[in-house]
């Protein structure tokens, strides 16, 4: 079964520094119906102006995945720890109780553009603290998953997290573990073929809830990059 959403129904924000969109209850914007998916809790795009930041926080028991888009950020910790993620890379903050979080763009010039995931994390898991990896110009690559397989960055959950880029016309098929996945175009237009249901399009920041399918194959209609995100559990 696939369920698509639409990037106009999701939630809005713009707060002159910051502006974002968001796929489920985040902030301001809230709807019962949509808490999060399995364990995917968070799913947002926001732009950070220059030199903007989000001041120290906490986090609940989550893996924080952020893929920067456009210009570079820092990420602290109120333990000291810290690193600097570029355009083109993925960054994880396994996140603990009673530390406290910031994140920066460092540009002064250029606004920060990145897609943010949190992901549901078991508790009795120790992984390192800030974990980074490049996204190279491929088919598809292993963004994260459980066991840190083909390079990819180590959840605290079953979870797998697929990136696919194509261009027009170029198709690909993801296998997933199954009974859920979801969908996001983070930029271009594509159609979507899922193992038992008919064929949906799906626009530049649309996506799509998946159940009980095997497998999920995307055709680029225009240049594509979008997110498999495998969900089991």
């Amino acid at each position: 079964m696939m369920t698509t959403r639409c990037a106009s129904a999701c939630g809005q924000a713009d707060f002159g520094w910051l502006q974002a969109r968001y796929s489920f209850s985040f902030g301001h914007y809230f709807d019962p119906k949509l808490m999060g998916y399995a364990s995917l809790r968070v799913l947002n795009q926001e732009i950070l102006a220059p030199g903007a930041a989000f001041q120290p926080r906490s986090y609940p028991q989550v893996d924080v995945l952020n893929l920067v888009l456009q210009g570079e950020a820092e990420y602290r910790d109120s333990e000291g720890n810290h690193l600097i993620a570029r355009e083109g890379e993925a960054m994880l903050l396994s996140t603990r109780p009673g530390v406290n979080y910031s994140e920066i763009n460092i540009s002064k010039d250029r606004p920060l553009t990145r897609m943010q995931l949190w992901l549901a994390a078991c508790p009795e898991r120790e992984n390192p603290l800030l974990q980074k990896r490049e996204l190279p110009q491929k088919t598809s690559v292993l963004i994260a998953s459980p066991d840190g397989a083909d390079g990819s960055l180590q959840l605290r959950q079953q979870v797998w997290v697929h990136q696919v880029t194509l261009a027009p016309g170029e198709q690909h098929t993801v296998k997933l573990h199954g009974p859920r996945a979801y969908l996001q175009s983070i930029h271009g237009s594509l159609d979507v073929q899922a193992s038992s249901a008919q064929q949906q399009p799906l626009s530049c920041g649309d996506g799509a809830f998946l159940r009980d399918e095997h497998h999920i194959s995307l055709q680029a209609r225009t240049p594509l990059r979008a997110l498999v995100i495998d969900l089991p559990a």
